[in-house]
Parts: C-alpha cells; sequence; structure tokens
C-alpha cells in the first residue's frame, strides 16, 4: 500500500525540457528585477533618492547598518538595540552568512554593492526552485508555472528583503504533501515559520483535510516534526541571545499601523501598536475559524492549495502593514488555487499600481514633503491600497465560490486522473491532495442520502 501511495505521486510531472525552460525565462526575469534595482546600484541606497527612484532593497539598508558590514552575526554578536535585527531566527542566519561572504572590511558602497548581488543571487535561486516546485506540485497543470516565473509581484520586490526564501520553502513543503511526505512537509514548515511567521498558517489547511479524511495522526505527526524544527533553529538563540532573538516577536506586537495597512484608516481613533495588534489578531483567528467551517462544510473536500490562500490572504488584508514583497507570498498560492490568467493579471497589475504609489509616499514622507504633489501622491497611495485590498478580496471570493461549487473548479475540471480509487465525480481530483488522496472525504453525506435531503 505504501509503494502503491508513492506511485501516485508520479504521473502528471512537468516535462523535464519544459522545466528548463521555465528556468531559462526565470533567470531572464532575474536579470530584469537586478535592472530595475540598477539606479541604487549605482548611485547608493540613500534616502530620498532610493524611494523616488524606487529601487529600494533591505539588502543595501541593512549591511551598513545593523553590524553586518562589521561582521557582526545577528543574535550571536552583542549588539547596540538599535542595531538588532527585527526578523526571525533563520531569516537573520541568512543576512548573516550572506554578509560573511563579502571580502574586504568597512561599508562603502562597493562592499554593499557586493552584498546586495550575493543576496539577489540568493534569492533568484529560491525563486527559481519555487518555480519548479509549483509546476510539479500543479502537475497537469504546471503551464501556470510560467506565471510564477514572469510575475510583476516578484519581478519588482524579489530583492527588497529575503522573503523568497520563506516563498521557496512554503512552495518546497506543498510540494513535500502532494508527494505523500507529511514529514517532510512539516519540516520545511518549520524551517519556512524561522524564517518568516506565515509558512505556519499552512497547518490549518492540513488539520482540516486530515479531519474530513480522518487521518489526524498525520496532521499531528507532521505539526510535530514542524514544531521540532522550528525549536531545533530558535532554541539556541533564545539561550544565548534572548532579547535580540524575541525582537521580532515584540516588535510584530508593539509597532504602530504603517504601510498599506487597513487600520490606517482607524488610526484616528488614538489605539497603539498594541491595541490594533489585539483586534487584528483576533479578527484574524475568527477568518481562520470560518476557513476551517468553509473547509468542513463544503459539498467536496477543499483543495489544499485552497485553504492556504484563504488562511494567507485573511492575515495580509487584516495585517498592521503590508510590505510590498508580501505579494510574493499569495502568488504560487493563487496559481495554485485559482490558475485563471486573466484574473491573475489583473491582481497583478492592482499590486504594480500600489507598489509605485507605496514607493511615492515613502519618497515625499523622505523627503520633507519636498518631492512631488502632495495631494496626487495621497490620490495615488490610497487608492492604491483600496485596488490592491479589492483584487485580493476578489480573488478569495471567487475561491470560496470554488470551494463551494466544485464542478466550476477549473483545477478539478480539467486535473489529471491520478493513482487508485479517488472519486468518480469528474472533478474530484487535487494535485496537492497527497496523503489524503485515497482517503473517504469522510465528512461528506453519501451522494444518494445528498440528494434526498435536497429533495
Amino acid at each position: 500500500m505504501i509503494r502503491s501511495s508513492r506511485q501516485t505521486s508520479r504521473p502528471g510531472a512537468p516535462d523535464r525540457r519544459w522545466v528548463l525552460i521555465l528556468l531559462g525565462i526565470t533567470l531572464i526575469a532575474g536579470i530584469v528585477a537586478v535592472l530595475t534595482k540598477q539606479w541604487c546600484r549605482i548611485n547608493g541606497w540613500a534616502a530620498p533618492d532610493v524611494h523616488i527612484h524606487m529601487c529600494y532593497s533591505d539588502f543595501g539598508q541593512l549591511f551598513p547598518t545593523r553590524g553586518l558590514a562589521e561582521g557582526y552575526f545577528p543574535f550571536y554578536t552583542p549588539l547596540p538595540e538599535d542595531q538588532w535585527m527585527e526578523y526571525p531566527a533563520l531569516l537573520a542566519v541568512v543576512a548573516g552568512v550572506t554578509a560573511w561572504l563579502v571580502p574586504g572590511s568597512g561599508d562603502g558602497h562597493e562592499r554593499t554593492l557586493m552584498y546586495f548581488d550575493i543576496n539577489a543571487a540568493g534569492a533568484l535561486l529560491c525563486w527559481m526552485i519555487v518555480v519548479v516546485a509549483t509546476a510539479y506540485s500543479a502537475r497537469g497543470h504546471s503551464k501556470d508555472a510560467l506565471l510564477v516565473a514572469i510575475a510583476p509581484g516578484i519581478i519588482l520586490t524579489g530583492y527588497l528583503n529575503w522573503d523568497l526564501w520563506a516563498v521557496m520553502l512554503a512552495a518546497l513543503a506543498l510540494w513535500a504533501w502532494s508527494s505523500d511526505k507529511p514529514l517532510l512537509t512539516g519540516f520545511l514548515l518549520g524551517l519556512g515559520a524561522a524564517m518568516k511567521l506565515y509558512p505556519l498558517f499552512f497547518f490549518g489547511a492540513i488539520l482540516v483535510l486530515c479531519l474530513r479524511s480522518r487521518r489526524l495522526g498525520t496532521f499531528f505527526c507532521s505539526l510535530a516534526v514542524g514544531v521540532a524544527t522550528w525549536l531545533a533553529v530558535n532554541v539556541p538563540f533564545m539561550l544565548t541571545a534572548f532579547d535580540q532573538w524575541s525582537r521580532f516577536y515584540t516588535f510584530s506586537g508593539d509597532r504602530e499601523v504603517s504601510f498599506s495597512s487597513m487600520w490606517l484608516a482607524f488610526t484616528w481613533t488614538g489605539l497603539d501598536g498594541s491595541a490594533f495588534s489585539l483586534i487584528s489578531n483576533g479578527l484574524f483567528a475568527l477568518c481562520c475559524v470560518g476557513i476551517a467551517w468553509l473547509g468542513l462544510a463544503a459539498p467536496q473536500r477543499p483543495r489544499m492549495a485552497q485553504l492556504c490562500l484563504l488562511i494567507v490572504a485573511a492575515f495580509l488584508l487584516l495585517g498592521k502593514v503590508y510590505s510590498p514583497q508580501f505579494v510574493m507570498w499569495l502568488i504560487p498560492l493563487v496559481i495554485l488555487a485559482r490558475p485563471h490568467w486573466k484574473q491573475f493579471w489583473i491582481w497583478q497589475a492592482a499590486e504594480v499600481y500600489h507598489w509605485g504609489g507605496v514607493w511615492m509616499e515613502s519618497a515625499r514622507i523622505t523627503s520633507g514633503g519636498e518631492f512631488g504633489n502632495d495631494v496626487l501622491i495621497a490620490l495615488w497611495y490610497g487608492s492604491g491600497i483600496i485596488v490592491h485590498m479589492a483584487a485580493v478580496i476578489w480573488i478569495c471570493v471567487s475561491v470560496i465560490q470554488d470551494i463551494l461549487h466544485p464542478e466550476r473548479d477549473t483545477v478539478r475540471q480539467t486535473s489529471v486522473t491520478i493513482g487508485v480509487a479517488e472519486s468518480t465525480s469528474d472533478f474530484a481530483s487535487d494535485p496537492l491532495a497527497g496523503t489524503v488522496r485515497t482517503s473517504p472525504d469522510a465528512l461528506l453525506l453519501p451522494p444518494a442520502s445528498r440528494r434526498g435531503t435536497a429533495a
């Protein structure tokens, strides 16, 4: 039985030539992404010009300001509090290791540029892995991975921060789950949560699927591996530099409402960052309950990517900040959950419009109001937030409709039939079903009873 289960994960894999084409296209897109930062690569990362030319990158900003140029390693070397990294442990490790790869000493432009280029190369490698992992996860829909390779959201923000490392781990976790490897899934999600918080939310989707399949043991095994992995990364820093390690969590809770958050419309209430965190987290918890109810009450077991997308989108829409690079969290999930190319490009156009507004607002702030027309920039920035949120909500509503009406789900309609005894339904397949693929949908009424109830 184990052998048969493993065999079911292989059919529908993309052709190797197509994978090579995807990698070549991603490489070209990565070069284009470097060109979007070219003004800063030549002239440096000083404000407000870095915002005016829309080439800001944390790589260029943090290298000279967080002790990285002096060879200090985050969480390991004692530093003044204003130089602490406000990032999860594994991301800080990447930032520190790549700093060691920069030859020479000092924080001059040449070394900062080298640090940027090293991290851009690492991000490009992560991007390529995301593309390939998405192609293998999508299986019969591997052509849709092309959208990951050419997504404007990644081209414009891929080299802004280290988020692509977390996106890579999340994409690999989805591939592992689709390949019936729940323990590897837990391991990758544990690493992902140590890099950025959002891969942790995938466990919520796994829980719903395992409940519907009566495979709770699989969920708990995967979760246990994930927790153990997260602890293995974090405990050494917790024991040796707790204050620096905890900076990410205290900063996230206490920080004020920032760029592109819906809560900017409510700052007039006078609430501080902690209060907004409480409200935001509470609403997100309610959304998770609602998504769980949807997943358990749907007429057919939802697809893994659908649930993951809804959870992550809810977190981003309700968060206190929506940094431009957060769009990358959603791109592979959108492509796997709802590969409608027209909808994808409309959404990406909205995100590009929002991206431009953010940098114009940043340029206005850092220039002391001397850059641009305040009214026009405010209109661009404000409308960009609305358009971006509306586009994400539109996709989420479409996914919810697909869950409630699975016969309308494009992926289910056209998926490659895989393995043994899935379902006689024409729209039953989930390329990412993995471990639960051959399990009965235990919480559904039998078809005859359902028809009888409807009658």
